[in-house]
């Protein structure tokens, strides 16, 4: 089920926020992983067993590992959390790897694994990665083990986030999810927040990606170098409105349940360097990678090569980890190269250029990124880059290119703006009571233009639920 989608919002959150709200306080939970399940179940039907059987796996760990250090027994409880570590991860792998490994083994003429066409399963990226750090936040200490196996379901399925993020780790959550406030102020801005998503979601992401499809689509004889970049651009704005906007309504959702999750991004398009753009995108996974991988395994404590190699490993799994396609893993060794540029000399020369200098060279960098992120065919994607880059003989501009570009003006402007903290900052400056009436008239516009948006039309991807 889909956030933004007229049985989502009229229907599952309005029934789910009046049945939670009904019920005395310790029922909340047990409400909560029944909707939780049932919108999981909406769209995926049989593999919910996939992700009842993880959250079981983990329970269970969590509590050896628990009774494990109890006793002193350090090894089995290392013992514990390397079999939960590979239960996730070969979870993961086979739903998500198999077919691909295949196909690239038969690829070379090495056919003894069979592509089996598995259908991959929705959010398995994200509630994997939560319930395997479950039990090492265990075994380091930093969470104490669950008891209670519905609160943990809950944790595990909590549908606001479940299928597309943020990644949220127990110990940030663990808390929460025994005891939480619910309050009137708290609720309100979870809906201010949530309309804040769906306006990014419905109004924009929507809207310049149905550009970026018109420019991918084209064969790349009816490319220009202008429309290439416009396309790519149009796909740059439509993939941070799409997964910001989810990840705000995730964060307002679960402000109207009673939790406050951290924010996933903080404007990375107002980046003035590469390693700064990966401090604001997709934070909880960026920080999932530091904390349960680079620094395990010895982060910038080590020789200059071993750094290296940790970094590297580190932007391969984070490039493989979007997709089972070539064209994510060299996404991810594309910012490990240049990630390692700046850390070894570039970033001290860069922080001396003007700010304006600083910021193109960043998006330039970040533009191409997408390119490579959002064409998984290598010939397609060669055939992009070199027209993008006026190889090959492309024209400069056509006639189309002009059309595209007067028609989709005014939304790329207002994506440009909204990638700015600049709104906010204008907002924050109006009176108390002016904010609060203009937060009402714009929430109520909002609901009223989304929900027009969603009847009519038919284009309403969520970017991040194949991931």
């Amino acid at each position: 089920m889909v956030f933004s989608t007229p049985i989502f919002l009229f229907y599952f959150l309005t029934l789910t926020l009046l049945v939670y709200y009904l019920v005395p306080r310790r029922l909340r939970n047990p409400v909560l992983l029944c909707a939780s399940l049932l919108f999981y179940f909406w769209g995926e039907r049989v593999y919910t067993v996939i992700m009842l059987l993880s959250t079981a796996i983990d329970y269970t760990h969590g509590m050896l590992v628990e009774r494990c250090k109890a006793r002193g027994n350090d090894r089995g409880a290392r013992m514990a959390v390397a079999s939960s570590m590979v239960f996730n991860l070969g979870l993961l792998f086979f739903f998500k790897y198999w077919d691909f490994l295949a196909g690239s083994l038969q690829a070379v003429g090495l056919g003894f694994m069979p592509v089996l066409n598995i259908h991959l399963p929705i959010g398995i990226s994200f509630y994997t990665f939560q319930t395997m750090s479950y039990t090492i936040d265990v075994y380091r200490g930093d969470a104490r083990a669950q008891r209670s196996i519905v609160n943990f379901g809950t944790f595990v399925t909590l549908f606001p986030q479940l299928i597309a993020g943020p990644i949220l780790k127990y110990k940030d959550l663990g808390d929460q999810i025994d005891q939480r406030d619910c309050t009137a102020e708290k609720f309100a801005s979870g809906v201010q927040i949530f309309m804040v998503g769906m306006g990014k979601k419905v109004l924009l992401a929507n809207n310049v990606g149905l550009l970026w499809e018109r420019y991918k689509a084209l064969p790349p004889d009816q490319l220009t170098v202008a429309g290439a970049w416009l396309g790519v651009i149009a796909f740059t704005f439509q993939i941070y409105f799409d997964f910001s906007g989810y990840s705000d309504m995730a964060t307002g959702l679960g402000r109207m349940l009673g939790f406050e999750f951290a924010p996933n991004f903080r404007y990375p398009y107002i980046s003035r360097s590469i390693t700064e753009f990966w401090r604001r995108w997709h934070i909880s996974l960026s920080s999932w990678f530091r904390e349960y991988l680079y620094i395990p395994l010895g982060g910038n404590r080590c020789s200059k090569p071993r750094w290296m190699l940790n970094l590297f490993l580190v932007w391969a799994a984070t490039g493989i980890w979007h997709g089972a396609s070539w064209n994510y893993l060299l996404w991810g060794l594309y910012f490990f190269a240049l990630l390692m540029l700046e850390k070894l000399f570039l970033l001290s020369r860069l922080e001396k250029a003007p700010r304006v200098l600083q910021h193109l060279y960043t998006m330039f960098l970040v533009v191409v990124s997408w390119a490579i992120f959002a064409i998984e065919d290598f010939s397609q994607l060669r055939a992009y880059l070199a027209v993008m880059f006026g190889l090959g003989g492309a024209p400069l501009a056509d006639g189309a290119f002009g059309y595209y570009l007067r028609s989709y003006l005014p939304v790329l402007c207002a994506a440009a703006l909204a990638s700015t903290p600049l709104g906010v900052s204008l907002f924050q400056k109006l009176g108390s009571r002016t904010r609060q009436i203009l937060c009402t008239l714009l929430v109520l516009a909002g609901l009223i233009l989304c929900t027009a948006y969603l009847v009519d039309g038919t284009y309403n991807p969520f970017l991040y639920f194949r991931f």
